[in-house]
């Protein structure tokens, strides 16, 4: 009786697995840029570094803010991808991604109320335009200062 009963009820289990979401943040996470678009996308932003950093700023000749670079990088890549426009609509843009899993392209939010933003370039580095006064530039995930801050990456 119990033979006859274990086989419906494992083929319900695989059957509602199916239509359930992967967890968040376990495994690839799907983009909607392929590893070429995301690539463009980090050495976009590394082409970008000296940029003056100007609060509500979205463009090279004007300067950046944190959000406003991420806007340009990925509205002016290789595959044009609308990014939101605040730090705290790009906390929940697209999927969350564990740090073991970072590729090129993919967004480093800071805070635990999303306050600061960079993209992810590769070998535990992001570009990010870090504040009034300073210039878009490029720093260490493990560094003194950042590696103390709360942080989430998301794969758009």
């Amino acid at each position: 009786m119990q033979r006859r009963l274990a086989l419906p009820l494992l083929l319900a289990s695989v059957l509602a697995a199916c239509g359930t979401a992967p967890p968040r943040g376990r495994g690839p996470a799907s983009s909607r840029l392929d590893p070429e678009g995301a690539s463009d996308v980090a050495m976009h932003a590394l082409g970008l570094v000296g940029t003056p950093y100007r609060y509500g700023g979205n463009t090279p000749d004007g300067g950046f803010d944190c959000s406003g670079l991420i806007g340009y990088v990925y509205r002016h890549g290789m595959t044009p991808v609308a990014a939101p426009r605040t730090v705290a609509q790009l906390a929940g843009w697209g999927a969350e991604v564990d740090r073991e899993m970072l590729r090129t392209g993919d967004l480093v939010v800071f805070g635990s109320r999303a306050t600061h933003a960079g993209i992810y370039v590769g070998e535990g580095r992001f570009v990010h335009a870090p504040s009034s006064g300073g210039t878009v530039r490029l720093d260490r995930l493990d560094g003194p200062y950042w590696s103390r801050q709360p942080v989430a990456f998301r794969r758009p």
